[in-house]
């Protein structure tokens, strides 16, 4: 099983597989965590953030997932991912695929800006941040669409509704 955590910066993807990776783990051993942050300090290179750069990571980390799922792993995948073509892929090449769109207004991103992305864009130095000069597509097909705003976003919350709709998909 591949889970894979959609959403922008900010959307709470880390956290909340952080807490699923927990709750999984924990009943089986051969559970995964990725974070697409992570997996750029993996890759050991300065991959960039322009659309072609992240083209290519967001191939690494499908193909990734893949070679583990290939392997029996169960993955929880926290990443940006803005090609529905590689959700696409991901959903034809792994053996079980749930696809979680965590959505928040982009006010909300902006509050949190945990990473201070947004607030650099805003100031000019920095460049190809998605959802201010890069489009973030809606994922087309997700499994679960979860509000991840406001008292809405409480990840423990949200880790559990996700958990929920897996036992269901079941």
């Amino acid at each position: 099983m591949i889970i894979w955590l959609i959403g922008m910066s900010g959307a709470g993807k880390t956290t909340i597989g952080r807490l699923l990776h927990s709750e999984l783990h924990a009943a089986n051993p051969a559970t995964v965590y990725l974070d697409g942050d992570l997996l750029r300090e993996v890759w050991g290179e300065k991959t960039g953030h322009d659309i072609a750069s992240r083209a290519v990571n967001a191939g690494r980390i499908s193909r990734l997932c893949a070679m583990l799922d290939r392997q029996g792993f169960d993955v929880v995948a926290a990443v940006l991912s803005i090609f529905p073509e590689w959700q696409a892929w991901n959903r034809q090449m792994f053996s079980s695929y749930f696809e979680v769109f965590l959505d928040a207004p982009m006010d909300v991103l902006r509050a949190r800006d945990t990473k201070g992305l947004y607030a650099a864009a805003a100031a000019g130095t920095e460049k190809d941040v998605v959802g201010v000069d890069i489009e973030f597509p809606r994922p087309p097909a997700p499994d679960l669409v979860l509000d991840s705003s406001g008292a809405a976003g409480d990840p423990a919350a949200l880790a559990t509704a996700i958990l929920r709709s897996l036992r269901e998909a079941r």
